[in-house]
């Protein structure tokens, strides 16, 4: 059998990578051979995945095949890539690596994988949906050709963005991890709706279509978000009053605390 992508971890992010391809029948599911750590994702993957590729533990004596791969992506949590050893082969010298690992530098990965030419990306979670943004940075030995490669990985469920890697932390930080604050931003001001008498269900679909509803006016109108706050903020009025609570509790300064902390915390797993 001759593959022509290995997947290494097939969680969330690598299958919505990798569906839109065989969707759109880029690749063959007959070409793709994908390792899991776990039997779960094993029996799920078997059990649930709407191709059929060859999934293989990776403790398994197939597991080795996957270094025979000319193109692999690396898509398990970076506290396990001290487990993953490079097998070098005849077929493997100068094969591609592709890693969404957050925070994992160039420079670690191409001493870890010696063989290989290795690319970094980072993508969100909005990529599952078709939504998603990636961020891509290339080591020294990509050719042009391979980069269109990895850019056609991704940009089938993503927008995808080409980066020298010293803005990849603050990009994991604005796109990756923000999705989380995001999150907790719709959950308190629905718990607001709460308190003055909603219910959770209808605070919460308030909050959603009011939150898509204003990233619409703004991009769509092309006005800045001062523009907006101004739009809506009158003197003496109830928009200026929630604002001062906000500024009061240090707000802003505690969202931009937040990204520089995550932003720090990828550096960390350089």
């Amino acid at each position: 059998m001759s593959y022509k992508l290995g997947v290494i971890g097939f969680g969330n992010i690598a299958k919505a990578i990798i569906t839109p391809m065989l969707d759109q029948k880029l690749i063959k599911s007959h070409e793709i051979i994908c390792l899991v750590n776990s039997k779960k994702s094993f029996e799920n993957i078997k059990k649930f995945y709407n191709y059929d590729i060859d999934i293989f533990h990776s403790s398994s004596d197939e597991a080795k095949l996957i270094w025979n791969c000319p193109n692999k992506l690396l898509a398990i949590k970076p506290q396990q890539l001290e487990s993953i050893e490079e097998i070098k082969t005849s077929k493997n010298s100068d094969n591609i690596l592709i890693s969404i690992l957050a925070g994992i530098s160039l420079n670690k990965l191409e001493k870890k994988f010696p063989n290989h030419k290795c690319v970094r990306a980072v993508t969100n979670i909005p990529i599952t949906i078709k939504k998603g943004l990636t961020a891509i940075s290339w080591g020294e030995k990509i050719n042009e050709d391979e980069k269109k490669f990895v850019k056609n990985l991704f940009k089938n469920a993503s927008k995808v963005f080409e980066f020298s890697e010293e803005y990849l932390d603050i990009f994991l930080a604005l796109t990756s991890s923000s999705p989380a604050i995001i999150a907790l931003i719709i959950e308190a001001l629905s718990d607001g709706g709460l308190n003055g008498g909603l219910s959770k269900k209808i605070s919460e679909e308030l909050i959603l279509d009011m939150i898509l509803g204003t990233i619409l006016l703004i991009k769509n109108s092309e006005i800045t978000t001062a523009d907006l706050k101004t739009m809506v903020t009158s003197p003496g009025g109830t928009t200026i009053s929630a604002l001062r609570v906000l500024e009061k509790k240090s707000l802003r300064s505690a969202l931009i605390e937040a990204i520089i902390a995550a932003t720090n915390k990828s550096k960390e797993f350089r």
